[in-house]
């Protein structure tokens, strides 16, 4: 039996006989370090998937920078890749993908406006919670699914730090909302009242005005299509694409590009 200098010092490494040591100065291939610190994988699938997936997770940031232990969505990351997405003739189809707290109104509205606006199929799958500003994302794509286990807090708008009491900020929140009301109504099957009516509902949220919608009634009330998950959102987006390329006679794969 042979011995070999380890790689530590004044160590040394047994090889059995037939065995080939490994070599432990390969290098690393480029971006692994990079995959592995930003999407928590070693290996990223490769391809050219036609299916484009964006996930926006923990909450939505807007102009301000939150602090570095909150888990973020930023805008000014989303938004060019939609534009990208947009362009990109391999992408026939995105999936958006919510676990969301909501965020800031005017950065979820913007996400919001900018699915809607994109000429490509798009469905949305909410898993875990669309709260908050999420509910307008989760209703702004062509199809929206709901996890059986996820919620969705619909709450009047809330302002945080120094509020002027003055009629003028008043008015202001309440256009806003209105924004937001009119978005949701004009994307999903849910009336305005209804909206407004979980909206301001009192006695459901201990420390607030609203309500959490679960799956199955988000599905009752018409804010959301359908219950179920990845598998099925991947199944409708594949037949949405399929619809909109009746040419194509390649099979789809279910697949995505993570973000």
């Amino acid at each position: 039996m042979d011995f070999t200098a380890g790689t530590d010092t004044g160590k040394n490494e047994e090889i059995l006989p037939g065995e080939i040591k490994p070599v432990t100065s390969e290098p690393i291939p480029p971006g692994t370090v990079g995959v592995l610190k930003e999407l928590g994988q070693t290996v990223v699938p490769t391809g050219e998937p036609d299916i484009f997936c964006i996930t926006i997770i923990g909450q939505i940031e807007g102009h301000f920078v939150l602090p570095p232990h909150n888990k973020t969505t930023k805008y000014e990351h989303i938004i060019p890749q939609l534009v990208a997405a947009e362009q990109n003739k391999n992408i026939k189809g995105l999936l958006i993908i919510l676990n969301t707290v909501g965020g800031d109104v005017e950065a979820g509205l913007a996400i919001a406006e900018m699915i809607a606006s994109l000429s490509k199929p798009t469905v949305t799958v909410v898993i875990g919670g669309g709260h908050s500003i999420g509910v307008p994302i989760a209703v702004s794509s062509s199809y929206s699914i709901i996890a059986e286990s996820a919620t969705m807090t619909i709450h009047p708008i809330r302002m945080n730090g120094l509020v002027i009491g003055v009629p003028q900020t008043f008015e202001y929140m309440e256009r806003m909302q209105e924004r937001m009301v009119r978005f949701v109504t004009s994307h999903s099957r849910i009336s305005e009242q209804q909206f407004k009516d979980l909206m301001f509902k009192t006695g459901e949220l201990n420390r607030d005005i609203g309500t959490a919608v679960g799956g199955y009634d988000a599905v009752k009330y018409g804010l959301m299509d359908e219950v179920g998950g990845i598998g099925a959102a991947l199944a409708h987006l594949n037949g949405l694409i399929a619809k909109d390329n009746p040419q194509s006679t390649d099979v789809l794969l279910p697949g995505g590009l993570t973000q």
